[in-house]
C-alpha cells in the first residue's frame, strides 16, 4: 500500500527575498514577524533584530526603494514591539489584526 494521506509537505522553491529593492510591505512586514515570533521567548533578541531591520528600512527609504507609507506602517509597529513590557509582547505576537498590511495605531483622547 503507498497511499498515505499524511503526506509530506512540499517545500516552497522560492527562495527568500533579500534584495529590498524586490520587497514589498507583506514580505517585510512577514520577516518582522518572523523575527518576533521565532524568539517569542527572548524578546530582548527580537528587540535587537528589530534595531537591526530599522537601519535596513531607513536605508531603504532613503534610496527610494521604500515608500514613507510603508515606512512609517512598520515603524509604528516596531515602536510598540520595542517598548513593550513581556505581558504586552505577547499579546502583541496573538494580535492578528496588528500584522495585516494598513494596521494603523488606535488613537485615543486624552483630552
Amino acid at each position: 500500500m503507498s497511499w498515505w494521506p499524511f503526506g509530506k509537505k512540499k517545500k516552497s522553491s522560492r527562495a527568500p527575498v533579500s534584495d529590498p529593492l524586490l520587497k514589498d510591505n507583506r514580505t517585510m512586514i512577514s520577516e518582522l514577524r518572523d523575527a518576533c515570533e521565532m524568539n517569542f521567548d527572548n524578546p530582548e533578541e527580537a528587540r535587537r533584530q528589530i534595531r537591526r531591520m530599522q537601519v535596513e528600512w531607513n536605508d531603504a527609504s532613503q534610496n527610494g526603494l521604500l515608500s514613507d507609507i510603508n515606512r512609517g506602517g512598520l515603524e509604528a509597529r516596531a515602536f510598540r514591539l520595542l517598548t513593550c513590557n513581556d505581558k504586552e509582547w505577547l499579546e502583541w505576537l496573538d494580535n492578528l489584526d496588528f500584522w495585516k498590511p494598513g494596521w494603523k495605531p488606535e488613537v485615543t483622547d486624552e483630552d
